[in-house]
């Protein structure tokens, strides 16, 4: 680890970096995960590629907003399926991993429970652990 008194180059560097990895509101979220979703997209687990120790700092950036900002200890799968769906700008037909438009909205409306197949296919869906759409009752 280089001690940063000891870095010029970064110090100099910062300003041109500080806009990528500075989340102040709902605007620099939503352009920090659209930019997460790209590299995530071009880099995927490739830990050789250039940009991904980039990713990983940009995840906890945006984890840490997300903790501080948004509550969803407690929430159940569907909260946590509805949550996402509006952040994404998806509608109930939007899911066909999950079925149908109808079945989509049986499980919104708490008349059916997603399954555990659903379930994971909705976590790799959102790039989310799959415990986020379990119950804890």
């Amino acid at each position: 680890m280089v001690n940063i008194m000891d870095a010029p180059v970064l110090k100099k560097s910062w300003p041109s970096v500080e806009d990528y990895l500075s989340i102040h509101n709902k605007r620099d979220y939503d352009l920090a995960v659209n930019m997460l979703n790209r590299l995530l997209d071009e880099v995927g687990d490739n830990e050789k590629h250039p940009l991904y120790s980039f990713l990983e700092v940009l995840g906890i950036v945006i984890e840490n907003y997300e903790t501080e900002h948004y509550e969803l200890d407690g929430a159940s799968g569907v909260d946590a399926l509805k949550y996402l769906m509006q952040e994404h700008n998806l509608h109930q037909d939007d899911l066909p991993e999950i079925g149908s438009q109808g079945v989509v909205s049986e499980i919104l409306n708490g008349k059916r429970r997603l399954n555990i197949g659903q379930i994971q296919k909705l976590g790799a869906r959102f790039k989310v652990s799959p415990a986020v759409f379990l119950d804890n009752k």
